[in-house]
């Protein structure tokens, strides 16, 4: 009974347009990458698919700083963190974060998890009491979603980066304890929160501000220190959560926030007590992935990565307005990912499948992950891809359209 159920579904998802598929690296995570997809040999392709956004997860000094703490620390940490799995690499790069986040939050303390998920499971879960609020953008990444269903505090969902709408739910708040929970830069659209007004908002409602900036970390900022850099902002009522498996190249994620806040998550996140601790290497390799991101290299790639930013925008608007009858869309994002909407669920499939067949890999993003109606090429660009890459995926989508214009219906 339940592998027909299941295979019922299965098919009900594929005539929606809705299956999802694998492939396989290859090679290492960069631009140029070879790739296996289903029965297909592998191949070459260029990729606008990574969220390695500085192009650091295939650079030598982090390939032979994980060899290095490889040597020093062996291949896993073999515990937990609250049984021996904590080791001094841990420590020096909780450390590290903390530093590298003073400037935002006063006297801030860091704990790392092995993954951004896991962080914001542990987040909402323990601060989200019964007697809490929890105040969330509708757009918010899927681990901020479930860490909210699993909460016992009561959930309010906001329009997106609506702050009106989040004002009056704040106003009609009688709970004594109130968290706003926001992504920085939110995934599909690439768009950035309001992080100066939402703090505005919980300052003047004694709340706390939750970010998730999973995508701005080691991009936006001075130093890539990220979107409360970005924003000029500094106050204890903020709590970060940051990736370092996107622009610092390598993987985990950490939680900055007042030192109370880190302690109660050692005491109580569950997402942090009952699961081992990620490989002592990996920390150690963070160390220098840090001195990358704030360092001259970091900057000069955090330039250049603009400038391929403002390239690509310039030549999407510009096919979107030749073309208008298509219907498509640009998102409103000055970030590395960029959301070419086109609408239904096949198209964005058919598009994918022709940019593949060229040579281009850029996923389709269907829904529940966007909106029903806003099927989209989902265009990430990172510091490793050149102005040549930008040309060859715009005369690619430019020759597309061209052949879907001369197509009859």
């Amino acid at each position: 009974m339940l592998i027909s159920h299941l295979n019922h579904q299965l098919r009900e998802r594929d005539a929606l347009a809705l299956t999802r598929q694998r492939r396989i690296a290859e090679s290492a995570s960069a631009p140029h990458q070879r790739l296996t997809h289903g029965a297909q040999p592998a191949r070459d392709q260029l990729t606008f698919c990574s969220n390695d956004y500085l192009g650091l997860a295939n650079h030598p000094a982090l390939i032979d700083s994980v060899a290095e703490g490889a040597r020093l620390y062996g291949a896993g940490s073999g515990a937990s963190h609250l049984i021996n799995g904590h080791s001094r690499a841990h420590v020096l790069l909780e450390d590290a974060l903390a530093d590298y986040l003073s400037t935002c939050i006063p006297e801030a303390r860091a704990l790392t998890f092995c993954t951004g998920y896991m962080a914001n499971m542990a987040l909402l879960t323990s601060l989200g009491y019964a007697n809490a609020t929890l105040f969330c953008d509708k757009l918010n990444h899927a681990s901020l979603i479930d860490g909210a269903r699993l909460a016992k505090a009561s959930v309010k969902l906001y329009a997106h980066r609506n702050l009106p709408d989040l004002a009056r739910q704040l106003v009609e708040c009688t709970t004594p304890i109130k968290l706003i929970v926001t992504d920085a830069v939110f995934s599909m659209d690439g768009d950035l929160a309001e992080l100066d007004e939402l703090l505005a908002l919980a300052e003047q409602f004694d709340a706390w501000l939750i970010v998730d900036d999973a995508h701005g970390f080691g991009v936006l900022g001075e130093q890539g220190r990220g979107s409360l850099s970005h924003f000029g902002l500094c106050s204890e009522r903020l709590i970060y959560m940051g990736t370092l498996g996107k622009a610092a190249g390598l993987s985990g994620a950490f939680v900055a926030a007042h030192p109370s806040i880190i302690e109660w998550l050692i005491q109580t996140a569950r997402a942090y007590i009952y699961t081992t601790a990620a490989p002592p290497a990996m920390a150690h390799a963070l160390l220098t992935s840090l001195a990358l991101i704030g360092g001259d290299e970091g900057k000069q790639r955090r330039q250049h990565l603009q400038t391929l930013i403002t390239q690509l925008r310039q030549q999407l608007q510009a096919l979107i307005e030749k073309h208008p009858t298509l219907g498509w869309t640009l998102t409103d994002s000055h970030t590395a990912i960029q959301g070419l909407v086109v609408g239904e669920n096949a198209t964005a499939l058919a598009l994918s499948s022709q940019l593949d067949a060229r040579g281009l890999t850029v996923p389709a993003i269907r829904p529940p992950t966007v909106p029903l109606g806003t099927a989209r090429l989902r265009i990430t660009l990172s510091a490793a891809h050149t102005l040549a890459d930008i040309s060859q995926l715009m005369n690619a989508l430019t020759d597309i359209v061209q052949t879907l214009e001369n197509t009859p219906s």
